[in-house]
């Protein structure tokens, strides 16, 4: 083995410049895995046998294409790199699916399938969540495959195409896969950067718990001038309901849901971080939230409660006509500290007491991302700030976890990994909304990043 770091990371910023990496994300975004929607086998299935299987044997790497073990959603690829069965094992992700392409919404000049570049910006559906992503992991661990002749370490890589539905089978997939997926840690990338100038590592994330909340008084409309004051609306009685969840400034109230893992060793792991978006980022509202926390605390140290969609009635034509029922798509983001599984009887149990029991809460989703974290002061954490830092010349954000989520209780709790995040995206590139794009300069650091962070791994795990 020969070659040296900063040769590798040369080799990393040709491959950028030169165009190697965007024609490597121009072939996977054209490909629309977008695993909402019906039809999308095919192109989930695309993905993982014919793109990735293919740039992944070049690397050296034995690959294997297995169905999900719920029939109706995309197929796993696993692909392992053993050098030497006595060296650490890495494990990557990435998920190979994304949302709906949303092809009409896209501003006039671009499209989901097909990449355009305007000034720093690069667009297209997939290109920060997630394809841009794995694709900087993959070309950096190339980069030092191509440096130093092998890795140093062994690297197994596991590409999902169910992340955007929830990774259903993913739990079952990693239990029944174990000792194929069996590493020392986990290493990934996906989410933003809090700040586009600025490395960060996350050590997990929140959960996520989606619910709906439905009032149904009885059958069709009722004329307002005939029976306004005589009907009740469920419009305005689930608006009061939604009222006794939270304050008018959005502070929890339903006890079960305010967490008690705000330590202060979580706080003070937050007290240097600090939140720039970029440019096109809503402002912050200062006094939104939990008071007496920062705003980076109630995004990574709290719970949130958001009502992504309220519906009663016709929306779109209204009419005179008391509605007959109503709805409420809500969201809790949650820490760790919170249980999963009482989220939805502790908000039943809430209601209840406020005279709101006949409002059914049913949750929207079958699958449950709990919510995970990594002790800042962990080696592995230590260990990818160090290789960032000298990568970059600066110091990069540390966070115990990320306010998104992912499936990383998979990683934590079924394989026992500890797990390190290194996103390459950030928080204004329009990911699950039209007009999705990467940012070359963060998309260039990343590959120098995560060649600098791939080499050092080959010098030596964390002590």
């Amino acid at each position: 083995m020969s070659g040296s770091r900063n040769g590798a990371i040369a080799r990393a910023e040709k491959y950028f410049d030169d165009g190697g990496f965007l024609a490597d994300l121009q072939r996977r975004v054209a490909i629309p895995t977008t695993s909402q929607e019906q039809g999308s086998m095919p192109a989930l299935q695309q993905y993982v046998s014919d793109e990735m299987t293919e740039s992944l044997s070049k690397l050296g790497y034995d690959c294997t294409v297995l169905p999900n073990p719920r029939p109706e959603y995309g197929p796993f690829l696993i692909a392992r790199r053993v050098e030497d069965e006595k060296k650490p094992t890495v494990l990557t992700y990435g998920h190979g699916d994304v949302i709906r392409g949303q092809e009409d919404q896209w501003r006039q000049g671009l499209s989901p399938w097909n990449i355009v570049i305007e000034g720093e910006k690069m667009y297209g559906r997939g290109t920060a969540d997630n394809k841009g992503q794995h694709t900087i992991n993959i070309a950096a661990l190339a980069c030092v495959l191509e440096e130093r002749g092998a890795l140093g370490f062994n690297s197994t890589i596991l590409i999902e195409t169910g992340e955007e539905t929830g990774s259903p089978g993913l739990a079952e997939f990693c239990k029944a896969n174990k000792a194929a997926l069996k590493a020392d840690a986990l290493i990934g990338s996906d989410g933003p950067r809090l700040d586009h100038r600025r490395p960060c590592i996350f050590g997990g994330t929140r959960g996520t718990m989606n619910f709906n909340l439905k009032l149904s008084y009885r059958e069709g409309g009722h004329h307002s001038g005939n029976w306004g004051g005589l009907l009740a609306n469920p419009g305005i009685v689930m608006a009061h309901a939604l009222a006794t969840i939270t304050d008018e400034r959005g502070q929890i109230k339903v006890p079960e849901w305010r967490p008690k893992t705000l330590t202060n060793s979580v706080r003070a792991a937050l007290a240097d971080v600090s939140i720039d978006a970029g440019e096109g980022a809503p402002k912050i509202h200062e006094d939104w939230g939990e008071k007496g926390l920062t705003p980076i605390e109630r995004v990574f140290g709290w719970n949130s409660f958001e009502v992504l969609a309220f519906k009663t009635g016709n929306p779109d034509r209204p009419v005179n006509a008391i509605p007959p029922s109503a709805i409420a798509y809500c969201q809790l983001r949650f820490v760790v500290g919170t249980d999963p599984h009482d989220i939805v009887p502790a908000l039943r149990r809430h209601l209840e007491k406020h005279g709101f029991g006949d409002i059914a809460v049913e949750p929207a989703r079958e699958v449950i991302m709990n919510a995970t974290r990594l002790d800042p002061d962990s080696p592995w954490a230590k260990f990818a700030a160090k290789s960032l830092e000298q990568t970059a010349g600066a110091k990069p954000h540390i966070l115990p976890n990320l306010g998104g989520s992912l499936p990383n209780e998979v990683f934590t709790d079924i394989l026992g990994l500890p797990t390190v995040w290194v996103p390459h995206s950030y928080a204004a590139c329009s990911q699950h909304a039209p007009n999705e794009h990467l940012l070359a300069p963060v998309a260039r650091e990343g590959l120098r990043l995560m060649t600098g962070l791939f080499w050092d791994l080959g010098e030596g795990r964390p002590a």
